[in-house]
C-alpha cells in the first residue's frame, strides 16, 4: 500500500511539472521571453564554438561540438514534411474559409483546391455565405489555422522551417526535453524572428501530449522524428491528435525494423520483421500496424497520405479518426508473412475478414494458411512475419496534389529533384500489391542471368498481369502474378539462357524449381508499356548516396546542465533529429 501510495503521488507530481502552463525558457542573449521578435544584434555573426547553418528558408545557429543532434542528410525528410503539411494544411482549412497561398500563386486558384474528403470518403461542403475566404501566407500567424507540436525539436531547425515556408499555421510548439537544446532552440527562434508562431517548450514529449489531451486542446499535427525508435511516443500521439489530424512519424532504428533483431521489432512495434528483399516495404507496413493497433484502443483508426522509405529511414504520414465501425474492420487490413528461407516467394495471410451482411458488414476471423508445410517450389520451411499493415501505402490522389503544388512553385526546396521523382514513382505504385520481389534475387535463385527490367516487365504485362516498380528498391518487381507466374517466366527465361544444371545440388532451390516444365509460355518482346513514365522522363528517382560518409549520424553528447543527464533517456532529447 504504501508503494502504490508513493508511486501514485510521484506520478501526480510528474503530471504537475511537466505539462503544466507552457514553460518559457529562459531568455538569452537579450531574446525577450515570450519570443516576440529576434534581440538586439541577433543577426549578428555565431558566438565562439558555433556555426551557421542554412536549410530552405531557416538559418539556425549550431555549437560545433554537437551538444545538439542535427544531420544534414534529412534535409530531404524536411522539405518532404513541409510539402505535405502545406497540402493537409489546403484541405483542412478549406472549409473554413481559409485559401493557402504559396509564393507565386497569389493570382492563380492553386491555392483552392477541390473540396475535401473527410475519413468516410464523403466531401466537405464549402463554407456559406458571400464572403471571400481569407488567405494565409507562410510566415504569418492564421486565425483559425493548424496547431502543430514538434515533440522531439532539439535545435528547432524543423520548427523554424514550418513557420517561415507552410502558410496557414496558428502556432508551432517546439518541444525537448534538453535544457540545452531548449536553450539553442529559443535563440534561435528569435534569430529567425519567428517568435510569434514558435513556442519553444521543455517538457516531457509523452507528458505533454497526454496534458493535451486531458485538457481538450488536441494538436492537428505531430511531428515525431526521433533518434531511433519512436515506440515510447506513439500511444501519446494518437491520442493528443484532433480529428483527421495528421501525425508525421520517423524510424531510423531500420536494423530492427528489416529483419536484423525480429524480437527487438516485436517488442517495440508489435510485429516480427524479416529479413527478405522487401524489408524496407515491410519496415513501412510494421509502423503503419504500429500505429493503427495503438489507434484502435481509442476507437481511432489511420488512413496513410504517404509512406517513404528513403536513406537510412522511414517517414510515414497519417491521418487519424475516429469511429467505431471502421475500427471494426481494422483486424481485415492486417497480414501476416510466409517467407520462404530457400527461394524468396512469399505469401500474405490476412488476419480478419469482412463480408456483406444485408446493408452492412460481418466481420470475423479469416481462414488459412495460404501455403503448406513446405514451400510448393523448393520445399524449404517458412518464416513467419508481421503482422503488418496490408492495405494501400499511399493515398494517391494526396500524393497528386504534393506533386501539383511542387510544378506551381519552382524552386522552393533544395530536394526538389529528388521529391518530384520519388513522388512520381509513388503514383505508379500498385497500391494494392503488398510487399515486392527483386529482379536479382530471383535470378539468382536459380542461377541465371539477369533479365532486364524492361524484359521481366514485359513478360508480365503479355501474361495478362500489371506490374510496377517500387520506391523502397530500383530493382523491384511489384506485381498481382501469383509466384507461379513469376517462377514459370524466370524458367523460360533460362531456356533461353541456359543455367549449368549438373552443378546445382538435387536439393537446392534452383534444382527443383527448374525441374519443373513451365506451364505458361513467357513472351519477352518489349512492349512500351513496360517502360514506366517516370523513367522515361528521365527523373531522379534513386539518387546516389547524399555524401561521404552518411547516415544517422551519432547522438548528440551530453548536455551542460543537470536536466541534460537525461537526454539519452526515453523522453530526452538532444537526441532528436533537427
Amino acid at each position: 500500500m504504501r508503494g502504490a501510495a508513493r508511486a501514485a503521488a510521484a506520478f501526480s507530481t510528474l503530471r504537475r511539472a511537466s505539462p503544466g502552463p507552457p514553460r518559457r525558457p529562459p531568455a538569452m542573449d537579450g531574446a525577450s521571453p515570450n519570443g516576440s521578435g529576434p534581440p538586439p544584434g541577433a543577426g549578428g555573426p555565431p558566438g565562439a564554438g558555433e556555426t551557421l547553418i542554412s536549410e530552405g528558408r531557416a538559418t539556425i545557429l549550431f555549437p560545433s561540438a554537437n551538444e545538439v543532434f542535427y544531420n544534414p542528410v534529412q534535409g530531404f525528410n524536411r522539405d518532404l514534411t513541409c510539402a505535405v503539411m502545406t497540402e493537409f494544411a489546403r484541405l483542412q482549412l478549406q472549409p473554413k474559409g481559409i485559401r493557402v497561398v504559396l509564393p507565386g500563386e497569389e493570382k492563380t486558384d492553386a491555392g483552392s483546391p477541390q473540396p475535401p474528403q473527410d475519413g468516410d470518403g464523403d466531401a466537405t461542403p464549402a463554407p456559406d455565405g458571400p464572403e471571400a475566404p481569407r488567405t494565409a501566407k507562410p510566415g504569418e500567424v492564421c486565425e483559425g489555422g493548424l496547431r502543430v507540436l514538434e515533440a522531439l525539436a532539439a535545435s528547432g531547425l524543423r520548427s523554424i522551417r514550418f513557420a517561415k515556408e507552410v502558410p496557414g499555421l496558428r502556432a508551432v510548439v517546439a518541444n525537448d526535453f534538453s535544457a540545452r537544446a531548449v536553450e539553442l532552440m529559443s535563440r534561435n527562434v528569435a534569430f529567425n524572428g519567428v517568435g510569434d508562431l514558435v513556442a519553444p517548450r521543455m517538457a516531457d514529449a509523452r507528458m505533454l501530449m497526454y496534458q493535451c489531451k486531458a485538457d481538450r486542446e488536441p494538436f492537428d499535427v505531430i511531428d515525431l522524428d526521433p533518434y531511433g525508435s519512436p515506440a515510447p511516443f506513439l500511444d501519446a500521439a494518437v491520442q493528443a491528435v484532433s480529428e483527421g489530424g495528421l501525425l508525421c512519424v520517423t524510424c531510423t532504428d531500420m536494423g530492427v525494423m528489416a529483419g536484423n533483431s525480429a524480437e527487438t521489432c516485436y517488442s517495440k512495434y508489435g510485429a516480427v520483421s524479416l529479413k527478405g528483399k522487401f524489408c524496407h516495404e515491410m519496415a513501412l507496413r510494421i509502423i503503419l500496424h504500429s500505429l493503427d493497433s495503438r489507434a484502435n484502443c481509442y476507437q481511432r483508426f489511420i488512413v496513410p497520405l504517404l509512406s517513404v522509405s528513403a536513406d537510412f529511414y522511414i517517414r510515414v504520414f497519417v491521418r487519424v479518426f475516429t469511429g467505431q465501425a471502421k475500427v471494426k474492420a481494422s483486424a481485415s487490413k492486417q497480414a501476416l508473412v510466409f517467407h520462404c528461407v530457400g527461394c524468396g516467394t512469399h505469401h500474405l495471410q490476412r488476419l480478419g475478414k469482412v463480408t456483406t451482411h444485408g446493408t452492412g458488414f460481418k466481420y470475423g476471423a479469416a481462414t488459412g494458411p495460404p501455403v503448406g508445410p513446405a514451400c510448393e517450389f523448393c520445399q524449404q520451411r517458412h518464416q513467419l512475419g508481421g503482422p503488418m499493415w496490408a492495405e494501400p501505402l499511399h493515398d494517391p490522389a494526396f500524393v497528386e496534389r504534393v506533386l501539383a503544388a511542387l510544378e506551381g512553385s519552382p524552386g522552393r526546396f533544395q530536394t526538389e529533384e529528388r521529391m518530384r521523382g520519388m513522388l512520381s514513382v509513388i503514383t505508379e505504385e500498385l497500391g494494392d500489391v503488398p510487399l515486392y520481389y527483386t529482379l536479382d534475387s530471383l535470378s539468382s535463385t536459380i542461377h541465371c542471368n539477369t533479365p532486364s527490367l524492361l524484359q521481366f516487365r514485359s513478360a508480365l504485362l503479355h501474361a495478362g498481369y500489371r506490374v510496377s516498380l517500387s520506391h523502397a528498391c530500383k530493382n523491384a518487381v511489384k506485381t498481382d502474378a501469383p509466384p507461379a507466374v513469376l517462377w514459370d517466366i524466370m524458367r523460360c527465361w533460362a531456356k533461353i539462357h541456359p543455367v549449368k544444371r549438373e552443378r546445382l545440388a538435387e536439393t537446392s532451390p534452383a534444382s527443383r524449381i527448374l525441374s519443373v516444365e513451365p506451364t505458361l509460355q513467357a513472351s519477352f518482346a518489349l512492349r512500351d508499356d513496360a517502360n514506366p513514365s517516370s523513367r522515361k522522363r528521365g527523373l531522379k528517382r534513386f539518387p546516389e548516396n547524399p555524401e561521404a560518409f552518411w547516415g544517422p549520424k551519432a547522438r548528440a553528447k551530453a548536455g551542460r546542465s543537470g536536466n541534460d543527464t537525461r537526454t539519452n533517456g526515453r523522453s530526452g532529447r538532444t537526441t532528436a533529429p533537427a
